[in-house]
């Protein structure tokens, strides 16, 4: 009955869901102020409806009742409870419930928090929400119905992938679903702020703050799948360019521009169409992640196996919100007139460089992503571009953008002086370079890549710490420490992201050109030297788990005759599922992880041993962990939870006839 009655709560969402996309815009056209005072509610009952369906899918899951087809393919009961809840969205159907959920929520609190909006702004962003949720509740009840039952219930389910029975991927979803639906709100007031042919300061405070929490989410997102990828895969990688990874990476980027662009906005009321534009590409590599994942036409450990034909009715999706919106756009850009005027040495020209960057970093990745699609479906032929690809063409973007952020951030806005903006940094300018050449000093018969990361990464994090410490003003070093205390949230929160992303920079160069690899076969009792540390086989046993079997290596891990660790590698069979998997051993540490992987036993006795030392390792995701949470501080400051000074006087509005 309860899976029945959340069945019905969708049909019911729908049925909210195409009010809400209708009467709040003929009464913003009309300026009916009942019409428009409808989205509110629309919006809440929206989410309670699907918020409903969605616990009622849960029930289903936790209670393991396999008369619901979604339950007999992606659980069993003897899987742990936290997999059976995660399981709701480790499917298709189950994850774009989530997906809708998630929306339903954002629509919401646009309606709930929206107060300083003017009323015919706000119903239209609403209206337009609900649009996105019509659409998306009718491609969930119409191709991927998560409540279908099965006519002979079976004893047991099928298991959930075993991939994905770990705690990476039970939070890794939804925080990635909350950067990719988030931006549907900056879509959305794009889309409403077109209708009303206007974009003013204002509108750049109002959108700002729903763009930079589904940034923020996102990244969590993307340093959770990426995190996952490193430990539980068992190829001591972190990023492997894979079309899904590229799927989120890309808005992203283009995120990360329109927060910029929309500073520009607020500030000087310029860039105005351009981040109009950015704002529509956003939630565009949304929908098109979406189609990525759900289509079937990629091979993905990250993808969900579905038939082309849900495929089609994503691109009907992308095809109708991008190509209106875009059409709205030409109609209307004309209209959206620049007010500030910007010399070429300036705060706005470096914001402008550094979407022009991000942009078409974001670009390179979409045409290194598609383009295997593309040369198949023209000309029949299987191409295949990798990590080697990527490296090559996104690694300059990444070298421009970290050279020039630290002037950028220090720029006044209007017109600048570069020598003059200049003079505080040439000394971190110098120990950066410094740095960097010790590096390189230190380091024999390896590339230039880990000290120009660490020339970089240093140079990031000292221009944040040297634009935090130009805002508290003159006088003592004492009195300036006193007032660094009392600076916007928002200042500290730039700050702190833009360190962040000199962490992870050097991170990432420094784990890729440290990194030490030894693949070898082993037997019990014997030992090999990886870097400083002795690596010693002592046994291999057999372990049975909780709805597996594992093959259980311990090694014994000594550094100058004194013991570091013993680490337990597994090889792991789910016998419902069929599947292996391997579960790398991980001495964590400050400078360095031991990485260890047993494989299978060879013919001539002994078992396959993969070993590392990463360097730097856990910084990557200290680094994107910096960057998250300096956005989030920079939302807890004030002037964004309430856009100081955007009220405007509302329009006249009279009753519906």
């Amino acid at each position: 009955m309860i899976v029945e009655l959340g069945h019905f709560a969708l049909v019911l969402a729908l049925a909210v869901a195409l009010v809400q996309s209708v009467a709040p815009l003929v009464g913003a056209q009309k300026r009916w102020a009942g019409w428009m005072a409808v989205a509110e509610p629309a919006a809440m009952a929206q989410l309670l409806l699907v918020g409903f369906a969605f616990a009622a899918l849960t029930w289903a899951f936790v209670t393991s009742d396999f008369s619901v087809r979604l339950v007999v393919l992606n659980s069993h009961t003897l899987k742990p409870m936290i997999y059976k809840i995660s399981g709701v969205w480790g499917n298709h159907e189950g994850s774009l419930l989530l997906w809708v959920l998630i929306l339903a929520l954002f629509g919401a609190c646009a309606a709930a928090f929206g107060q300083n909006l003017p009323p015919t702004l706000k119903a239209r962003v609403l209206a337009v929400q609900g649009m996105i949720g019509a659409a998306f509740l009718a491609f969930l009840l119409y191709t991927s119905n998560p409540f279908l039952r099965v006519g002979e219930p079976p004893f047991d389910g099928q298991d959930l992938n075993p991939l994905l029975q770990d705690p990476g991927l039970a939070f890794h979803p939804p925080f990635l679903y909350l950067g990719y639906v988030g931006l549907s709100m900056a879509f959305s007031f794009a889309v409403a702020a077109l209708i009303e042919g206007r974009v003013d300061a204002a509108w750049g405070r109002w959108v700002r703050p729903w763009t930079l929490a589904a940034w923020v989410f996102l990244t969590i997102g993307i340093a959770l799948g990426s995190w996952w990828a490193y430990y539980e895969l068992g190829w001591g990688g972190f990023w492997f360019w894979d079309p899904v990874e590229n799927a989120s990476f890309m808005p992203w980027l283009i995120a990360a521009a329109l927060l910029h662009s929309a500073i520009v906005v607020e500030k000087r009321e310029a860039l105005k169409s351009w981040t109009i534009l950015l704002a529509i590409l956003a939630f565009g590599f949304s929908l098109i992640g979406t189609f990525i994942v759900r289509s079937g036409v990629i091979t993905s450990v990250h993808a969900f196996a579905n038939d082309p034909e849900r495929g089609v009715f994503i691109l009907l999706i992308l095809a109708v919100f991008m190509g209106g919106a875009l059409t709205l756009f030409a109609a209307r850009a004309s209209a959206m007139e620049a007010k500030g005027v910007f010399s070429t040495v300036s705060r706005e020209s470096g914001l402008v460089l550094n979407n022009v960057l991000l942009t078409v970093a974001c670009f390179v990745v979409f045409i290194g992503t598609i383009w295997p699609l593309v040369a198949e479906l023209l000309w029949g032929r299987k191409l295949s571009v990798g990590a080697p690809f990527f490296n090559a063409a996104f690694t300059p973007f990444v070298v421009a953008i970290a050279a020039v952020l630290p002037l950028g951030a220090l720029l006044p806005w209007k017109r600048a002086q570069a020598g003059r903006a200049m003079r505080p940094l040439w000394g971190a300018l110098a120990l950066s370079v410094a740095l960097g050449a010790l590096a390189f000093a230190m380091q024999t018969g390896r590339s230039a890549l880990g000290p120009v990361g660490l020339a970089l990464g240093a140079w990031l994090v000292f221009g944040a710490l040297i634009d935090l410490w130009g805002r508290t003003g003159r006088g003592t070093a004492l009195g300036r420490l006193a007032r660094i205390g009392r600076l916007p949230r928002a200042d500290w929160g730039r700050g702190t992201a833009h360190a962040g992303l000199g962490v992870t920079i050097f991170a990432i160069a420094g784990i890729t050109a440290w990194q030490q690899e030894d693949i070898r076969v082993m037997r019990e009792g014997e030992s090999f030297m990886l870097g400083r540390y002795q690596i010693t086989l002592k046994g291999v046993r057999e372990v049975e788990g909780p709805n597996f079997r594992a093959t259980t290596a311990d090694f014994r891990v000594t550094r100058g005759g004194q013991q570091v660790a013993m680490l337990h590698p597994e090889k792991r069979v789910y016998p419902v599922a069929a599947m292996p998997t391997t579960e790398a051993a991980i001495d964590y540490g400050l400078t360095r992880d031991l990485y260890l992987v047993i494989g299978d036993p060879q013919d001539g006795g002994g078992y396959a041993v993969r070993s590392y030392i990463k360097p730097f390792a856990n910084w990557i995701w200290g680094g994107t962990l910096l960057m998250a949470l300096g956005g989030t501080l920079s939302l807890t400051d004030r002037r964004y939870r309430i856009a100081a000074g955007a009220r405007r006087a509302p329009a006249a509005a009279v009753p519906a006839e």
